[in-house]
């Protein structure tokens, strides 16, 4: 973006009393935001009242200090790690995202370039004050679907948003080949992480995915500023999976946007005597798909995609990290009969937690099934 974009495209969006509609109005009667800001008061009138038009033609000191913050932030570039702005209409603006009712008209953007257009997304939400197992839920499942190279979508919250950010950044790391990212949607301008705890993990998140955000620099955690951002998370992506909320959690605000957005929406179901479970179950009433593994939402997104990915073949080619076929302690152990979780103690030396956590983590890639009476089964291959 030059300078001259740069500075008219604030100078519209920052003029007090103009808004997203009222910007797009604009655009679509003069064209780019240069022909916009070099209209006449007259031909802005036409379009928008006296005070806007006032307001654009005339920008304030506030917004020429944010034009001139922009621009240090853009410069402001190390270690790998690209800024830049994605303006509606550039080629490189997300497809998904532009798919929807009210696409952002300017994006800011922080992290790797080449991970913001993912041919296969998954956006994950949930409670801020997650239980245990929901919080392992979260990274189970996020690190399954970075394993078969889906990118994971989530809020950079606390809680469930954090644990599926670690999650899929694991899955990552232990198979970059695959492509698999995570992008964090943020309610803040992108000179500031919110929350603050989450410094380190935004900057990781930068390394191999992208921060995004809708919001100058600047912009505070403000309570209105995250629907806004949910419905970027979810139009992002080909479908929403909330794995643990409350009733009234905002969570079930980005179900309904993915809902509305035509995307599938996914929940996983808990006790019936925990309050971090009723949202979720109140969404499978509602209609959203009740899934128990990664698999299952795999199954239900693979044909909505484009292209060969849609085929039955695309399943055997996706990314594992143990395929059946590597030797794995567990799977060894498992043998090819119905075993007890006792049994598999005795034949692994490991401990309850641990072996526990890698059945989980077996079931989610497929290799393992969870039968009746407390046994397990290792998969057939293929």
């Amino acid at each position: 973006m030059s300078d001259e974009e740069l500075v008219a495209w604030l100078q519209l969006l920052q003029a007090h009393g103009i808004g997203p509609d009222t910007a797009r109005r604009l655009l679509a009667s003069f064209g780019l935001p240069q022909q916009v800001v070099a209209q006449s008061r007259h031909a802005l009138e036409q379009v928008i009242s006296s005070r806007q038009a006032e307001a654009l033609l005339h920008p304030s000191e506030d917004t020429l200090a944010l034009i001139e913050r922009t621009r240090q932030w853009l410069q402001a570039q190390a270690d790998g790690i690209a800024r830049w702005l994605i303006p509606l209409g550039s080629p490189d603006y997300p497809p998904q995202l532009l798919q929807t009712a009210d696409p952002p008209v300017l994006l800011y953007a922080m992290g790797q370039r080449d991970r913001l257009a993912p041919s296969r997304c998954i956006a994950m939400a949930g409670s801020r004050n997650p239980t245990s197992q929901g919080a392992d839920n979260a990274r189970m499942f996020a690190r399954s679907f970075a394993r078969h190279g889906w990118t994971v979508v989530s809020g950079l919250a606390l809680g469930i948003d954090a644990a599926a950010h670690e999650g899929a950044l694991d899955g990552f790391d232990a198979l970059q080949e695959a492509g698999a990212a995570t992008i964090a949607v943020v309610g803040t301008g992108l000179d500031r992480v919110y929350p603050a705890q989450h410094r380190e993990l935004a900057h990781r998140i930068c390394q191999s995915g992208v921060l995004l955000s809708e919001f100058a620099l600047g912009a505070p955690p403000q309570a209105h500023h995250f629907p806004r951002r949910n419905r970027i998370l979810s139009g992002l992506c080909h479908g929403v999976l909330i794995v643990e909320a409350a009733p009234q959690s905002g969570s079930l605000i980005t179900a309904r946007l993915a809902s509305e957005q035509g995307r599938e929406v996914f929940a996983i179901p808990g006790s019936i005597h925990s309050p971090q479970s009723r949202g979720c179950h109140a969404l499978i009433r509602q209609g959203a798909k009740l899934v128990e593994s990664a698999e299952d939402v795999l199954e239900e997104l693979r044909p909505l995609l484009p292209g060969p990915t849609h085929a039955t073949g695309w399943a055997a080619s996706s990314v594992s990290v143990t395929p059946a076929d590597q030797p794995h302690p567990v799977l060894d152990a498992l043998g090819h009969d119905p075993v007890s979780l006792d049994a598999l103690l005795a034949r692994t030396g490991m401990d309850t937690a641990t072996l526990q956590a890698e059945l989980l983590a077996l079931e989610l890639d497929g290799l393992v099934a969870r039968l009746p009476g407390g046994l397990f089964q290792r998969r057939a291959a293929g």
